[in-house]
């Protein structure tokens, strides 16, 4: 009995390690997201310093949009991810079969 007990807890350590792991892992594409974000938006404004024709304002609108649908894109990734990462905490522990 005692064998087993501890096999449980392990088996839960373990769980709550995934689980960490799982949420780093979310923040850290989170974080992917806003970085690719930023390169764009950082690209809409340097595109006035190398052309200065009609076409360069356009493309920085197109590289600004580009920016905020990522940035939202990835919010709600984020925001959606974290939400099913709690649903999964709740069963951590909850283990119910025969552990060979």
């Amino acid at each position: 009995m005692m064998e087993n007990q501890q096999l449980n807890k392990d088996l839960i350590l373990r769980e709550n390690l995934a689980m960490q792991r799982t949420t780093l892992s979310n923040q850290t594409t989170f974080l992917a997201y806003l970085r690719t974000s930023m390169y764009f938006l950082i690209a809409s404004f340097s595109l006035s310093k190398f052309w200065d024709s009609k076409s360069s304002f356009y493309w920085q609108h197109i590289f600004i949009v580009i920016s905020a649908v990522i940035f939202v894109w990835g919010i709600i990734n984020f925001f959606y991810h974290k939400r099913r990462i709690n649903k999964c905490k709740k069963n951590v522990g909850k283990f119910k079969g025969k552990i060979y």
